[in-house]
C-alpha cells in the first residue's frame, strides 16, 4: 500500500489548510487511517484518527476544536481540515494506516506511512 499526503504549505495564523492522503495498491476492506505530525527537535504525535466507516475520530486535544478529520472511501482520500491554525501547528504532517476497524493510537501499530507534507503556520 502506497500513502501520498499532499496540501501543506504556509499559513498564516488563524488561516486554514486542507490536506489530502490518497493511498493506492492493495488495502483490506477493513483500513484504519490516522494523521500524525512532527515538529522541529520533537517526536512525532499522533493528531487524528478515524474509523474505516468514518463515523467515530480522535482528535489530541491541541488540535480538538479546530481540526477535522474525513474520509472517502470511494477515492481512497483520507482529508485532514485544519482550521484556526496557530505558530505551534508547524509540522511536517503524515498520513499513516494499517488494516483494522477502530481507531488505533498508538504509532508503532500502524503498517503504512506517506512521505509527509510541511505545514507552516506564521505568525
Amino acid at each position: 500500500v502506497q500513502l501520498q499526503a499532499s496540501g501543506g504549505g504556509l499559513v498564516q495564523a488563524g488561516g486554514s489548510l486542507r490536506l489530502s492522503c490518497t493511498t493506492s495498491g492493495r488495502t483490506s476492506s477493513d483500513y484504519v487511517m490516522a494523521w500524525f505530525r512532527q515538529a522541529p527537535g520533537k517526536e512525532r504525535e499522533l493528531v487524528t484518527t478515524i474509523r474505516r466507516s468514518g463515523g467515530s475520530a480522535y482528535y489530541s486535544d491541541s488540535v480538538k476544536g479546530r481540526f477535522t478529520i474525513s474520509r472517502d472511501n470511494a477515492k481512497n482520500t483520507l482529508f485532514l481540515q485544519m482550521d484556526s491554525l496557530k505558530p505551534e501547528d508547524t509540522a511536517v504532517y503524515y498520513c499513516a494506516g494499517r488494516t483494522g476497524y477502530t481507531m488505533i493510537l498508538r504509532e508503532d501499530l500502524y503498517d503504512d506511512w506517506g512521505q509527509g507534507t510541511q505545514v507552516t503556520v506564521s505568525s
